[in-house]
């Protein structure tokens, strides 16, 4: 291979463009499996975002309809199969159809999270039919042109199971100010079996012989349980993380390939693993794989399907044959495959932060082997923050990463404290101090690696989208570290994102304090009202149908930034809602942020992009 050519760190010309990324990568979701056959879900950029079911590789819900259900506002939980027959919300309509009939048509009503039972589902319903007050969830039955309430009364409601005989049901619940990594209650039948407040219990499921079993973070981690005899029994206590927090419905980590036997993935540190565990002795056999990212974990006799990723190789769905003790792939997210010199595989770091603790973070080197950057130069950073908060970023690969560091950007992706997957401590670190613990970890990640001398203290960015939105915001406007950023559909004013859907609405009563006694709080850690304190430059990006986030919460803030001359940028996009679905959108996204970061710091790019239109710069 020729020598690299020296060229400025950002300038350099990639092959990982955004067209690629767009025209040749998909989203995966829920996975099923129905005999033989094996059921998942792809949301497609180039269809505008489409979320399409395919059943071993063949398109099974045709255009338009797209398998998304809108219940909490994020969904998950879309589909169902049983039999051959597929049920499926769609999302124009937010009615249930079997195959393309509907079997709803009750406007206001959406459905999500449904099972099988006979002749009719059981599922979670959210009931808007009442604009002046707040949604109603509930567990209802559909039938065809029925929908009949089976359990209400509760603020929310998830994750119905039948047991195999189908005469017992399952079924999780929460109540305001919980969200459901706080605090849920597991009944069967109406009676409470276990939970409370301070418990998040999350995934029931029915063994082939009938016993529940399900996911507690009772001891402080999220590890497997059984109820028998009334009794609830630890399966295989550890210091790990068997599930994620359950922003989505439809979540699965484990399975039962037989009575006493249950494939199961856990969490390490942020590393994800894959095992077999024998239900009788406890015994935890691993399944050495190449993943280090493990959703969805769907099971049978015979073989175990998922999601699965690792730092060189994007999401898939994955078969791991039980007999053979093969892998193989069944669905790529992305057709695009590069030589590793131009791809950056993550380091995971920890680094010391405020009150002597440690935080977590992985970090990506620029790396393109046509390119170095001149002797004396250290690279640009781009510190990343997933959104949630309560959500974690994972070492998966990412075209989306790797079209930073190949230009010749270092990135750090942080699981600052409040994250998930190191436990209920690290976790409830940003009980009432959102806006404090993220940036705090942010900025401290930023500053270990300049001072490892892997980055420029000089050119440091934050950039983050919803939640990590805010910490981009709050870290630009409270801390003197960071000298431009990006933010995604980002929250400016945190009393006025009380104004938001219902199952977020009391969250803000935990990170921050309650409302509206702690008005104060809210208004101190807000970067709109703390603009005498920010300057430097932020490019803003919204969706215009976000109900999340509502679009306000960008405009004040740019309108505040025009007034006082600060250099800003502001695109909107129609059609979008919370999170960048359509492929035309995240190309140009991209773009302009690649475009912004050149024209503030003064950098050249190889790629031919539309400008962006930056005010006071």
């Amino acid at each position: 291979m020729s020598t690299p050519q020296v060229a400025p760190y950002g300038s350099w010309k990639s092959p990982i463009t955004t067209g690629l990324i767009v025209a040749e990568t998909i989203g995966l979701g829920q996975i099923a499996l129905d005999g033989d056959d094996v059921y998942w879900i792809e949301g497609r950029p180039r269809e505008g975002g489409r979320n399409v079911v395919v059943r071993n590789g063949s398109d099974v819900t045709p255009a338009p309809f797209n398998a998304r259900t809108r219940v909490h506002e994020y969904g998950g939980g879309a589909f169902a199969v049983a039999d051959g027959n597929l049920y499926f919300t769609n999302d124009n309509d937010q009615q249930l159809y079997r195959d393309t009939t509907p079997l709803t048509n009750v406007p206001g009503l959406r459905i999500a999270d449904m099972i099988v039972d006979r002749q009719r589902l059981i599922a979670v319903c959210e009931d808007h039919r009442d604009s002046a007050r707040e949604p109603i969830n509930s567990l209802v039955a559909v039938s065809t042109g029925s929908v009949e309430t089976l359990f209400a009364g509760h603020d929310f409601y998830s994750s119905p199971r039948l047991s195999p005989d189908g005469k017992r049901l399952a079924y999780l619940t929460w109540d305001h100010p919980n969200m459901p990594w706080d605090g849920t209650q597991l009944f069967v039948d109406g009676d409470k079996i276990a939970g409370g407040n301070t418990e998040s219990i999350a995934q029931p499921e029915w063994s082939p012989d009938g016993e529940l079993h399900f996911i507690s973070d009772r001891t402080g981690w999220w590890n497997l349980y059984r109820w028998r005899n009334g009794n609830i029994e630890p399966l295989c206590p550890m210091d790990a993380e068997f599930t994620m927090p359950q922003w989505v419905f439809g979540m699965s980590s484990y399975a039962f390939i037989a009575v006493d036997r249950i494939v199961c993935a856990y969490n390490v540190k942020g590393s994800w693993r894959l095992a077999l565990l024998d239900t009788r002795h406890g015994n935890l056999q691993p399944i050495p794989s190449p993943y280090t990212v493990i959703s969805q974990v769907r099971a049978n006799t015979n073989r175990i399907v998922f999601l699965g990723a690792s730092p060189t190789e994007p999401e898939s769905v994955v078969q791991f044959d039980l007999a053979s003790r093969k892998f193989t792939t069944l669905r790529s997210s992305t057709n695009v495959r590069f030589e590793s010199d131009y791809i950056s595989s993550a380091e995971p770091i920890e680094f010391p932060t405020e009150n002597g603790l440690t935080a977590h973070a992985f970090y990506y080197a620029p790396r393109n082997c046509e390119f170095a950057g001149p002797s004396k130069e250290r690279p640009p950073l781009i510190v990343m923050i997933h959104g949630g908060p309560t959500s974690a970023t994972t070492s998966r690969f990412d075209l989306a990463k790797q079209f930073w560091t190949s230009r010749g950007f270092a990135v750090v992706d942080v699981n600052y404290g409040g994250s998930t997957g190191y436990g209920r401590p690290y976790r409830g670190r940003l009980k009432g101090n959102w806006g404090i613990v993220d940036v705090d970890d942010c900025c401290n990640a930023a500053r270990y690696l300049v001072e490892r001398g892997d980055v420029d203290g000089a050119r440091l960015i934050i950039r983050g989208g919803s939640a990590g939105g805010f910490t981009t915001l709050a870290a630009l406007t409270f801390r003197d570290v960071f000298k431009a950023g990006a933010s995604y559909f980002g929250i400016s004013d945190l009393a006025a994102s009380n104004d938001t859907h219902k199952f977020e609405s009391r969250y803000n009563c935990s990170l921050i304090a309650p409302w509206p006694e702690g008005r104060e709080v809210y208004r101190t850690r807000s970067p709109l009202f703390a603009l005498d304190r920010l300057n430097c430059p932020i490019i803003f990006f919204q969706g215009l149908e976000d109900k999340v986030v509502l679009p306000n919460q960008s405009e004040m803030m740019v309108e505040a930034m025009r007034k006082k001359g600060l250099p800003v940028a502001y695109l909107a996009f129609e059609g979008e809602q919370h999170g960048f679905r359509r492929a035309e959108t995240i190309k140009r996204t991209l773009e302009a942020e690649l475009y912004f970061y050149s024209r503030v710091f003064g950098f050249p790019i190889a790629d031919r992009v539309e400008p962006v239109r930056i005010e006071n710069l």
